[in-house]
């Protein structure tokens, strides 16, 4: 079985709640759940896969812990990982940069070799733009716990079952 984990960043508890859904969901398939804030650069390298998870804050910011993590990413070869992203942000307060943190983790994943799975339709989400828009997809699922908090549940299953498969020795 592939070696699985997933790191977050929280501020509020809402990023880390959706971490504890998506590990709820995987299962025995997933390795581990740490915060970001608590890692080094060789706990991601020591990955066979990564599920990342970041939420944006004020100005299409990476959340604090992520914020001091970033420049570590530098260090770290993303060559044949396949890395799933998850992002949360407020649609409506924030419409103009909604989930730009996700944008900016997922650039960098992908500037140091990382291979993205797990985009998700832009469809059913209100907001003005985003960094983490590509095409008519997000470059990973995206909650927005602040305008419609009865979806995450859903979301989350949903994206587990895509991301599942395309992770290195799983299957659902």
């Amino acid at each position: 079985m592939a070696n699985v984990r997933l790191f977050y960043g929280s501020t509020t508890g809402n990023t880390e709640r959706v971490a504890e859904l998506i590990k709820a969901e995987m299962g025995d398939a997933l390795s581990s759940v740490t915060n970001i804030a608590g890692a080094a650069p060789s706990d991601l390298a020591s990955a066979d896969a990564l599920i990342l998870g970041v939420s944006t804050w004020e100005a299409g910011e990476l959340q604090q812990d992520w914020d001091s993590f970033f420049p570590s990413i530098d260090q770290i070869d993303f060559s044949g990982k396949k890395v799933a992203l998850f992002g949360l942000g407020d649609g409506v307060g924030f419409g103009g940069e909604f989930c730009n943190g996700l944008g900016t983790l997922a650039a960098k994943v992908k500037q140091r070799g990382g291979e993205l799975v797990g985009s998700v339709s832009t469809e059913g989400y209100e907001f003005d733009d985003s960094s983490a828009v590509e095409g008519d997809q997000f470059v990973g699922l995206v909650i927005d716990e602040d305008n419609q908090p009865e979806l995450t549940e859903d979301r989350v299953k949903q994206w587990v079952q895509i991301i599942q498969p395309a992770l290195a020795g799983i299957h659902p």
